[in-house]
């Protein structure tokens, strides 16, 4: 069964934001997909299991931006 989270990017402008952002969250284990809205900030995570802030916030960190 698939786990689904919401998180709220800020910084991000335009597809190539929203693409360095999908990119390193879906390297984080266990995640099967990611779906990103630029306009919104709006950041849906599936995943084979909860993810933790600490994992998802690493990886927006590592992208360049800021989770909120």
């Amino acid at each position: 069964m698939s786990e689904k989270s919401t998180w709220t990017v800020e910084g991000m402008t335009c597809g190539h934001c929203a693409a360095s952002v999908r990119e390193e969250i879906e390297e984080i284990d266990g995640v099967t997909g990611v779906d990103v809205t630029v306009e919104t900030g709006q950041v849906v995570v599936e995943s084979a299991a909860p993810l933790t802030r600490e994992a998802v916030e690493a990886a927006v960190v590592e992208a360049g931006y800021q989770l909120v």
